[in-house]
């Protein structure tokens, strides 16, 4: 586990905004609304987790309402890392469905990417995380296990 890590509950609470986002892309399919979420999964993913706009509201407003947990709860932040780097990828080709007016792909990618952020905010079970953790199992011995990019 690195030292910086992350509070679930904050994963779970930006997951949920996340939703809303994409919700709000599914209904409108509006490129616009895609490129932004595009932005805030790329800020995330590729530069650092502090950028998140939602884990500041989080950490700003909602955090200090709740009970504090245990650090041992606490997530390591490349599972989540990763995951907005998946979220990245299917948040990308929504927007390029959309504006190319290819509104079927767009539709689909926007809903996998909706589907997969509920059920994170839902149920706390993040797709991407699983993906990451089977990813590394199946690393080679020896292969780096940086979590830097």
């Amino acid at each position: 586990m690195s030292a910086a890590t992350l509070d679930p509950r904050g994963v779970r609470f930006t997951a949920a905004m996340t939703s809303a986002i994409l919700a709000l892309g599914l209904v409108t399919t509006s490129w616009r609304v895609l490129a932004t979420q595009l932005v805030l999964f790329g800020m995330c993913a590729f530069i650092g987790m502090r950028l998140n706009p939602w884990g500041f509201v989080y950490r700003q407003a909602v955090q200090p309402r709740l009970a504090p947990i245990d650090r041992a709860e606490w997530e390591d932040p490349a599972p989540v890392r990763f995951s907005q780097g998946v979220g990245f990828a299917f948040a990308l080709v929504a927007t390029v469905g959309y504006a190319a007016e290819w509104t079927a792909l767009g539709i689909v990618a926007n809903t996998l990417a909706l589907v997969a952020a509920l059920l994170n905010a839902v149920f706390g079970y993040c797709l991407g995380c699983q993906m990451y953790l089977l990813l590394r199992r199946a690393a080679p011995v020896g292969a780096s296990t940086s979590d830097t990019c």
